[in-house]
């Protein structure tokens, strides 16, 4: 992964077998406070033009950011405004629903349209020119690449013990017709562990389930090293997944956090498209 900027947006992302995936920062857009200013939620209280407009820039940013090379897609004959027309991006509710996107064409996508408006957190994508983006303010952005597919994931606490990052690689591995040996993983900017202070009892739901022995010993929370286990324990290689340790927290000026901000802020996001 690297950072790069075009016209004012930054990602730090790359290209992995055809599909183009990126985590973007805040700055480049045109909310105004508090969500300033390439906010991407649209559930947060922005104006909603703004939101549409940050969103058609994000993709921009992503497809002529020269550095992550790969093969020009779908957006190379039609322009940026058919890839936002079928840019997906779902009702996150904290569970563990993965959707399925197998085809670009309208009724298709009208059909996942409706599903991932009831709720998902994670989406497997095998159509081309099809780009997804999940929201985030200090929960996991994971996204997966395989030869013919891609998910992006939002990981909070209830998605991470519910193994939602390993249920979406099951998942790509079935649609992308590929074993989970040929998947690969990029964790993104979140609320680190040692930032994360939750309860005794989540620090103990937590130690039961990935067999961690901290209870009584510590309250922090290390979201990304469970979701690398659950990884792990579905099969992919540990040496395929990747994360740079960006934090929502200290890189405030980068990255919206909920808590970091009071509760009040803009959505960055994970994001990613197969050339």
């Amino acid at each position: 992964m690297e950072r790069v900027v075009v016209d004012g947006v930054a990602l730090v992302g790359g290209c992995d077998g055809g599909v183009r995936f990126g985590f973007t920062e805040r700055t480049g857009g045109v909310s105004e406070a508090p969500y300033t200013s390439l906010n991407l939620g649209s559930h947060v209280g922005d104006d909603l033009e703004a939101v549409l407009e940050n969103r058609r820039r994000a993709l921009h940013a992503l497809c002529k950011a020269a550095p992550f090379g790969g093969r020009p897609g779908a957006w190379a004959a039609e322009g940026f405004d058919g890839l936002l027309d079928r840019l997906l991006v779902p009702n996150q509710v904290h569970g563990d629903h993965v959707a399925v996107v197998r085809d670009s064409d309208p009724a298709s996508l009208a059909s996942v349209r409706t599903e991932i408006a009831s709720g998902a957190d994670a989406i497997v994508c095998v159509a081309p020119g099809t780009p997804v983006m999940l929201c985030f303010a200090d929960c996991v952005p994971v996204v997966l690449t395989a030869p013919s597919g891609f998910a992006v994931i939002h990981s909070g606490w209830k998605g991470t013990i519910a193994r939602i990052a390993a249920k979406a690689s099951r998942a790509l591995a079935d649609e992308a017709a590929c074993t989970s040996e040929d998947i690969r993983a990029y964790i993104g900017p979140h609320i680190q562990g040692d930032e994360y202070e939750v309860s005794d009892e989540l620090i103990g739901r937590f130690d039961d389930e990935f067999g961690w022995h901290g209870s009584g010993v510590t309250r922090l929370l290390d979201l990304s090293r469970a979701i690398r286990q659950a990884l792990v324990e579905a099969g992919v290689p540990a040496s395929s997944i990747w994360e740079q340790g960006l934090s929502t927290v200290r890189d405030n000026d980068r990255f919206f956090s909920y808590r970091a901000e009071g509760g009040t802020c803009g959505r960055h996001a994970a994001v990613a498209v197969i050339a």
